[in-house]
C-alpha cells in the first residue's frame, strides 16, 4: 500500500513587466493543469501516492520553473497534512483529507 502525500508548492514570481506577468500565468497554469490546487494565492498543493508519484510531480515542477522568483517545494504525508491549521477562512474541497479505499478481492 502506498503512502499518501502531499506536495506543497510555495512561490513569488516577478510580475512587473509583461514577460514576467506571462511566465508567472504559465507556471500557474502549470501547476493546475499538473493537478495542483490553489490553497492560497502563490500556495499550490496536490495529493500523490507514493514518493514514485512525488518524484515525478517534483521533476515536472523543475522542468516548469520560469527563469526568475523563489520558488520552494515541501512534502509531507496525509497524517502531518491533517494537523494544519486554519486561522481564518476555510478549507477547500481539495484540502479535504483524501480517503483511503480498501479493496477486498475474493
Amino acid at each position: 500500500m502506498h503512502k499518501y502525500m502531499r506536495i506543497i508548492v510555495f512561490f513569488d514570481l516577478p510580475v512587473k513587466t509583461k514577460k514576467e506577468r506571462r511566465n508567472a500565468t504559465q507556471f500557474r497554469n502549470f501547476l493546475i493543469k499538473d493537478g495542483f490546487y490553489m490553497m492560497q494565492y502563490s500556495v499550490y498543493a496536490r495529493v500523490c501516492n507514493g514518493n514514485d508519484m512525488v518524484e515525478l510531480h517534483k521533476q515536472r515542477l523543475k522542468m516548469n520553473v520560469p527563469d526568475e522568483g523563489s520558488i520552494r517545494v515541501l512534502v509531507i504525508t496525509e497524517k502531518q497534512y491533517e494537523n494544519v491549521e486554519i486561522l481564518l477562512g476555510k478549507k477547500s474541497i481539495y484540502e479535504r483529507p483524501t480517503e483511503y479505499e480498501t479493496l477486498s478481492l475474493f
